[in-house]
């Protein structure tokens, strides 16, 4: 099955013509709010967002960490569905046609869902792949295939455990690009080590061709920059997530200037990307 070409694939080859990395963000969709998250979500491509990955709220979302957990549940509580989140995906591509959007959560959402309904609705509001955390390969007719017939990439995760026996399998119906989780355990717990993630990486590329975006344990612009250095693509979520908790206030609401400060912090790590 050929891969869909997508926003995601014309980003990539727009930045390996550029002789740069990307710089990929992800955010909760609807934390802590609606309205905020609509504003953080606008103002991402201009602050330096090569690719957005927007995460699907989610009652038990076992692979994250406390923050994103955290960011999940207020978006749940600020009424955010899988329906929501593609209406703010349509909502962003009235005035945003070229940045790519990846929506990243879980199975139990779409299933309910439908999967048909959901890929042609995912695929209309603009959505260009989908991360699934909790589908492996070996359940690929349930979402990766039909995802793929549908048009947008459907985008795997490796990790550190990912052996050499298990990565063809783990890449061979994968498209967009691969996500190497650079460390063991859940988000936002711990740091990159560089040696090991350029290590990891360079396995990577001997199973495919695909662009290689290294995420988890990225919280600082040198950080992001060795990652760009030695990956396609730098992903961080968790710190940006943080800013959103540590500026709420007594009542849980986003306190004032919450938007910019996250975009602030965008801007920060877009730069040490481009400055790998």
């Amino acid at each position: 099955m050929s891969r869909p070409e997508t926003r995601i694939t014309r980003r990539f080859q727009a930045l390996k013509e550029q002789g740069r990395s990307g710089f990929v963000t992800f955010l909760t969709a609807g934390d802590p709010d609606p309205d905020t998250a609509r504003e953080i979500l606008l103002g991402l491509p201009a602050a330096g967002a090569d690719l957005i990955e927007i995460g699907v709220p989610f009652s038990d979302p076992m692979a994250d960490g406390p923050a994103i957990q955290a960011s999940s549940l207020r978006a749940i509580k600020a009424g955010m569905t899988l329906a929501k989140t593609l209406d703010a995906v349509r909502d962003f591509r009235e005035t945003d046609d070229d940045t790519p959007i990846v929506l990243m959560g879980y199975y139990n959402p779409i299933y309910i869902y439908g999967v048909d309904a959901f890929l042609a609705d995912a695929k209309a509001a603009g959505v260009d792949g989908l991360i699934v955390v909790d589908l492996p390969p070996e359940e690929e007719g349930e979402l990766c295939l039909p995802a793929i017939e549908a048009g947008l990439n459907f985008i795997y995760l490796t990790a550190p455990t990912t052996d050499d026996e298990r990565l063809p399998r783990v890449v061979k119906n994968a498209s967009g690009f691969v996500y190497f989780v650079s460390i063991t355990g859940i988000t936002g717990t711990k740091s990159a080590n560089i040696d090991d993630v350029s290590g990891h990486v360079g396995r990577i590329k001997k199973a495919t061709d695909l662009p290689v975006a290294v995420g988890f344990g990225i919280n600082t612009p040198d950080q992001a920059a060795e990652i760009a250095g030695v990956a396609d693509a730098a992903v961080v979520g968790s710190a940006l997530v943080k800013v959103i908790t540590d500026n709420l206030d007594a009542a849980g609401r986003a306190g004032p200037g919450t938007v910019e400060k996250v975009l602030d912090l965008v801007g920060e790590l877009a730069q040490g990307v481009r400055g790998a």
